[in-house]
């Protein structure tokens, strides 16, 4: 089944807000074989002068999941998910991701292109704080393989 390309320029409704919990950003850590001392002590930390621990920067990828799972779940994009591969993950950043943000995310679809008969959707995740201010925009490519 071809991608819609009418896709492109879509813009998802935001997702509801995500509570970024210590543990978790532990656990993430853990998961990336982070050692900085930032990402596991809340007074390593608050020394250097945030609130609690910090995500390491790849954490945003969990927002962009939420987001990723609204486009997937749309029976109008066509996207068959066993077919997908991931081409390309990038991350802008105005500021760390701390334990104690609530965390809200936005997809908008860039584009939608056809290659050598598989497709390429890319997609910017913009994940807000709770007082509505960039944190992280997530940049992702799908490729969806063609018919064999």
């Amino acid at each position: 089944m071809p991608i819609n390309p009418d896709l492109a320029g879509r813009v998802f409704e935001k997702t509801s807000p995500y509570l970024v919990g210590r543990e978790k950003v532990r656990e993430f850590a853990r998961a990336v074989f982070s050692t900085s001392p930032l990402n596991f002590d809340v007074d390593a930390a608050r020394a250097a002068g945030y609130s609690d621990v910090v995500a390491p920067p790849t954490f945003a990828v969990i927002l962009q999941q939420l987001t990723l799972d609204q486009l997937l779940a749309d029976p109008d994009a066509g996207i068959d998910f066993s077919r997908v591969v991931h081409g390309d993950q990038r991350f802008t950043q105005t500021r760390p991701i701390v334990a104690g943000d609530e965390l809200t995310a936005t997809l908008t679809i860039a584009s939608v292109k056809t290659l050598g008969g598989n497709s390429m959707v890319t997609s910017e995740s913009r994940i807000e704080d709770a007082a509505g201010a960039h944190v992280v925009t997530a940049i992702s490519t799908l490729v969806v393989r063609g018919d064999e």
